[in-house]
């Protein structure tokens, strides 16, 4: 799935941030922890550059637990600092100013050394659309000082936001980048919920996370659609989906494309449970699970 979508606020954020970098003491890059690789944008390094850098793995209730170690270990393994967490709930957020600390001491030493006075770590925080990131500033903020919602493209302007006296956050709109070339990345995105579903074709994405889940989760598409076997294929599991939920139209056909979005429904609310769309060695194979036939 291609898609192209560089919103004229979304140029103007990428503008703002390059304009504050040198402001920063941190950056915080917010991924998704159901797909990592696929939300982390990778105009970001090329815009962040040297800054001290920790990757936080949001949603992290919803991936499942596993494939969240295994990420964990694969940016390790990049010398990044990673860290799982629950935005909404909480799960992991106070670890975060410790760290933060961690990764600005040369800084703090060095303002020390020059006898300046201390004062708040300024971090950054950065992430593609939905990710989280205005959920993380009002954990962090205790108070609700950033808008949320479940569509992508809330935040439209950045804003400081004090943390007590140790941090003050700079929240920034979502910047996706102007095409995804890999059609896989575009699925990913799509099923997450990143992207607005007025751009996707909804059998198209959830195919892709049926094939997936038929693979890793038949399990849970057994329990949920409450299925004795799974199908032969993605189309006849999208069609069994569809008699499941009444997605019916004329002589008994099923509404495909209603069955479908009911489908990424459940999967976005967490009905079918933790459910990762990623792993790092999806970014290894030259077939990768779910790809759609051309």
């Amino acid at each position: 799935m291609t898609i192209q979508w560089f919103p004229g606020h979304m140029a103007k954020a990428r503008r703002q941030v390059t304009e504050k970098l040198n402001l920063i003491d941190v950056v915080i890059e917010l991924l998704d922890a159901r797909l990592p690789l696929s939300s982390r944008n990778p105009m970001i390094d090329e815009i962040v550059g040297d800054k001290p850098r920790l990757i936080l793995l949001n949603k992290a209730d919803m991936a499942d637990e596993k494939v969240t170690e295994e990420w964990t270990a694969y940016f390790r393994g990049l010398g990044i600092r990673t860290l799982p967490i629950d935005a909404l709930s909480g799960k992991g957020v106070n670890k975060l100013p410790e760290l933060c600390r961690e990764l600005a001491a040369d800084m703090l030493t060095k303002r020390a050394e020059r006898g300046m006075q201390g004062r708040a770590i300024r971090i950054m925080i950065l992430g593609i659309p939905n990710v989280g990131k205005s959920s993380l500033i009002n954990r962090l903020s205790k108070r609700s000082v950033a808008q949320t919602g479940d569509r992508p493209a809330v935040t439209k302007a950045q804003q400081w936001v004090k943390v007590g006296d140790t941090l003050e956050l700079l929240d920034t709109p979502g910047i996706l980048w102007p095409k995804f070339e890999d059609q896989m990345v575009g699925l990913r995105l799509a099923a997450s919920g990143a992207i607005k579903d007025e751009l996707i074709d909804f059998t198209e994405v959830a195919l892709f996370v049926i094939s997936y889940m038929m693979h890793y989760y038949p399990e849970r598409l057994l329990e949920r659609f409450k299925l004795k076997e799974l199908p032969e294929d993605k189309v006849a599991m999208l069609e069994e989906i569809g008699r499941k939920r009444g997605c019916l139209i004329s002589r008994g056909e099923i509404d495909y494309d209603k069955a479908a979005e009911l489908f990424l429904r459940e999967l976005r609310s967490g009905k079918l449970g933790r459910v990762s769309v990623e792993r790092p060695i999806d970014w290894e194979m030259e077939e990768p699970i779910g790809k759609p036939l051309m």
